[in-house]
């Protein structure tokens, strides 16, 4: 049974192309700046992220709080074509601009400045060319199904009226739709039955590429709904043809634990999966692919001369408040006062695994360290002077959980999430996180809390969990930051 992610961590809506033998992957990123993380691979299992497509303000408009919480870039598509890559994607804080879309010779360099369909309004864009050179582009509009039009894409403008192409099988939310085309057939592969434990993949096909097109009678070929896999919401799918003919899927799935409802943290991550073509039709193999648990325990000592691509901030641009020093380290610019609740200057990644650890080396200034799902939903152990506080904020409520007094500077401040089932237990949450610092290399516990407040069943939202870095009413030093998985009481 293959229970691991090819991207672990809050990596939703992948999208992907080949180029010879090799593959580029994209997702989406929500109010997180730099946006739209890229991928390589050359086997499709073990990904390196070369960068990310969305680095610069003019690219990318996203904002702090909870009205730019789970806003932003929603699912991209990336394609090769004559070349050029090109990715097109939906800005929701932008939505009625259209979809905006990219291109480069190198998607490890810059990315063009965005081109915006203008006339297209809703989400999950797709590209596609037919076999004559025409570029269309299909969307979503929520209620109306899918729809489509051909596209000059240096330009954004629409060059035909739009048209419905499919509206789904009668699930929930039919949407993000990709075509693919294979044997003379266009394919239309959408994701239905909305994003949660009905998530689903749907297929239908048409011998032209602005259809009509039939439905496949053996719908979904892909979901696990009813099911007691523990890879949960399969859906929002991509399909590439591989180099040897043969085809693979990537999609999107969850990992929830814990007792009902159950509950995911990481959010929607990216798996794998192989793709047969039985009677012209796509047939999802699972277990075609067995992908080895992804390595995602790093330590960054700032040494480098720009931050790794992982590093990201809620509706903020890194750039804005971080600055290398000459000494080592990176000063971070004052963020939120320590009394607030919204992020301000967050400098945060990906939580990656079912149990981790983070520690943050902070020597000079006041600071926090942080694991949300967003301003609402948070934990941090922050440190004023030589005074450091558990805090958890659920909702309206913001709670101070435990101090202690006379705390180093040079220990670092430290969160890890540890599972500990309880078989007897009917309200057991995914994981404990527990909040503290390390002192002569061991962990302090300040205080715990119940991982399922931080988790997209209470939080509501389409993120995960990330862990983050922010300055307290003044600049403050990180020095060090490590993050590593598996480390339990």
């Amino acid at each position: 049974m293959n229970v691991n992610p090819i991207l672990p961590g809050f990596h939703p809506d992948p999208t992907i192309c080949r180029v010879g033998d090799d593959h580029y992957l994209a997702t989406s990123s929500f109010e997180y700046f730099p946006g739209v993380p890229i991928f390589h691979s050359t086997n499709l299992t073990d990904w390196e992220q070369i960068g990310n497509v969305l680095t610069r303000p003019t690219q990318l408009n996203v904002t702090t709080g909870l009205a730019g919480a789970s806003a932003g870039i929603y699912a991209p598509t990336l394609r090769h074509h004559d070349g050029r890559f090109w990715l097109i994607t939906t800005n929701r804080a932008d939505i009625r601009k259209g979809h905006l879309l990219v291109h480069t010779d190198d998607p490890a360099g810059a990315w063009s400045e965005p081109t915006y369909v203008d006339g297209a309004i809703g989400i999950d864009p797709d590209l596609a060319w037919d076999v004559d050179g025409t570029c269309h582009v299909s969307w979503t509009m929520p209620g109306a199904g899918i729809l489509q039009a051909a596209l000059d894409p240096g330009s954004g403008k629409l060059l035909t009226e739009q048209r419905t192409l499919w509206r789904g099988t009668g699930l929930a939310h039919p949407e993000g739709p990709h075509l693919v085309h294979h044997d003379d057939w266009w394919y239309l592969v959408i994701a239905e039955g909305g994003t949660e434990r009905g998530h689903a993949v749907s297929v239908a096909r048409s011998r032209t590429i602005t259809g009509p097109f039939v439905a496949n009678s053996a719908n979904p070929i892909l979901t696990r709904a009813g099911t007691d896999h523990p890879v949960q919401n399969t859906g929002h799918a991509d399909l590439v043809e591989l180099a040897d003919g043969t085809w693979a899927m990537v999609h999107l799935g969850v990992r929830p634990r814990g007792t009902t409802p159950q509950f995911h943290v990481n959010g929607r991550e990216t798996f794998l999966a192989g793709v047969d073509w039985v009677d012209g039709w796509p047939t999802v193999v699972e277990d075609r692919f067995a992908p080895e648990a992804a390595a995602t325990s790093f330590v960054d000592d700032f040494s480098a001369s720009s931050l790794h691509p992982r590093w990201i901030s809620p509706g903020t641009d890194p750039a804005t408040f971080v600055r290398r020093r000459a000494q080592g380290g990176i000063t971070l610019a004052a963020g939120r006062a320590a009394d607030a609740r919204e992020a301000r200057h967050l400098l945060a990644v990906r939580a990656r695994d079912l149990e981790w650890q983070a520690t943050a080396a902070v020597p000079d200034g006041d600071a926090s360290l942080t694991v949300r799902i967003d301003d609402a939903h948070w934990a941090a152990v922050q440190r004023q002077g030589r005074t450091l506080t558990a805090r958890m904020v659920i909702g309206p409520l913001d709670q101070t959980l435990a101090t202690e007094n006379e705390i180093e500077p040079r220990h670092p401040l430290a969160i890890r999430a540890v599972a500990k089932p309880d078989a007897f237990s009917l309200r057991q949450g995914p994981d404990l996180l527990e909040l503290g610092h390390v002192r002569d290399g061991d962990f302090q516990v300040l205080a715990t809390v119940d991982g399922r407040y931080l988790s997209t069943e209470v939080a509501g939202g389409f993120t995960g969990r990330v862990i983050g870095v922010e300055a307290l009413g003044a600049g403050a030093t990180l020095t060090r930051f490590v993050y590593q998985p598996a480390v339990s009481s």
